[in-house]
């Protein structure tokens, strides 16, 4: 079959291509014949019949991509026309050694082959019926023509080899630039989604408890209390929201520092970590939210990734509870193992209805478990609401389990 593809390379066209070449053949092969047919005498028939020899052979070449073993058996018939006619004996054989070597550099070996075969097989018979002392080749000239007639298959086949060689190059060369393309959305995806998951936790849950503190004194203060009580209520709450909102400034600067500073290594140390659990609970304990805390086993410092992403778990529940579940208790419940961390974050609130699809924060949650390794799961249960979340002390590959139908 013919080639597939064509190697990049000048702005000329394939056809183009080989009308150029099919004319300057014809230049030449015309003025060689011309020169050499200069002291020849003979029919003007038989001239009139070779000159047209001449034309179908070089004129066939204008083709020679597009059906190269058609144009090389035009090219040989013409070739054994030719020189038993023509008394000229000019260098038509050109067009057919072209021809030949096209037609094993478009891929078309075995064709090319038979038709080398043929030709040394027809000029060695055509020899062996002269008649003796009348041979016009000689054995010497008979292996030199079938040496030329395999280094033209040859060098075609190696022209195809290279070919092929230099279109595989190229397409590696494409491929590898996709995939690094590829790899380059990726990145960027997986870095706006951490940049969406860290801005709504740090955000999500400030202002949901901004939020719940503001209704709470709202609510207080619709009853119409005593303007001491009314003032009393009023500074607490705004207290609250002052402090809360003081946290969730410092953690979105730190956020935002991290992005302008573009060409700087992100720094290792999270801003936020267990060491701040206590401030986080009294965070929600002031919207009213009876929080207990539960401690097994020997903590152990984690690194800056695994430790962030156990506040944010813890935080994000939290956030949870306060917003959706109308609770008033809720449990937070750390057990160190030797090679793990299990959270437990529980409520005796509402639940969550099943037919609700799951929200961002809980995949949020399981995407930051998953990361490192471990696995969450968060489902109604008979009381309430309940994470579960496994952090290895490590970063073993494992796959992460979420329970679906709990938008939280």
């Amino acid at each position: 079959m013919a080639l597939p593809f064509r190697v990049r390379g000048g702005g000329m066209s394939p056809r183009a291509a080989d009308a150029v070449v099919a004319l300057v053949v014809a230049l030449v092969v015309t003025v060689w014949t011309v020169l050499s047919g200069l002291d020849v005498d003979e029919p003007v028939a038989r001239t009139v019949v070779a000159w047209v020899l001449v034309a179908v052979g070089c004129g066939a070449l204008a083709f020679r991509r597009r059906a190269p073993v058609a144009v090389a058996v035009v090219t040989l018939l013409a070739c054994m026309a030719y020189y038993p006619v023509s008394a000229q004996d000019g260098p038509l054989m050109i067009c057919f050694a072209l021809a030949l070597y096209t037609t094993a550099a478009e891929g078309r070996f075995v064709a090319a082959v038979a038709l080398a075969s043929v030709t040394l097989l027809a000029v060695g018979l055509g020899e062996l019926r002269q008649e003796s002392g009348r041979r016009q080749i000689d054995d010497t000239s008979l292996a030199m023509l079938s040496g030329w007639l395999i280094s033209l298959v040859a060098v075609g086949r190696a022209q195809r080899t290279r070919t092929a060689y230099l279109h595989e190059v190229e397409q590696r060369a494409l491929a590898a630039e996709r995939e690094q393309e590829a790899r380059g959305r990726q990145s960027a995806t997986e870095e706006r989604l951490r940049i969406a998951r860290e801005l709504h936790d740090v955000l999500g849950h400030s202002i949901s408890l901004i939020n719940v503190q503001s209704g709470a004194v709202l609510h207080r203060l619709s009853k119409k209390p005593e303007p001491e009580v009314a003032l009393a209520a009023a500074e607490e709450a705004l207290e609250a929201v002052k402090a809360t909102s003081k946290d969730a400034l410092r953690e979105l600067r730190a956020t935002l520092g991290v992005l302008r500073q573009a060409d700087e290594t992100a720094p290792t140390a999270p801003t936020s970590g267990l060491a701040l659990l206590g401030e986080l609970v009294e965070r929600a304990r002031s919207t009213g939210l009876d929080i207990r805390t539960e401690l097994t086993g020997t903590p152990v410092p984690l690194a800056p990734p695994v430790d962030l992403a156990a506040y944010r778990i813890v935080q994000e529940s939290l956030t949870n509870v306060t917003r959706h579940a109308g609770a008033r208790t809720a449990t937070i419940a750390l057990d160190w193992r030797a090679d793990e961390l299990r959270l437990r974050i529980e409520d005796d609130g509402e639940g969550a209805p099943e037919e609700l699809p799951l929200g961002s924060g809980i995949r949020g949650m399981a995407e930051r478990a998953r990361a490192f390794g471990g696995e969450l799961t968060a489902h109604s249960t008979a009381g309430g609401f309940r994470v579960d979340a496994r952090l290895p002390l490590g970063t073993p590959a494992s796959t992460i389990t979420t329970s679906e139908g709990e938008p939280r």
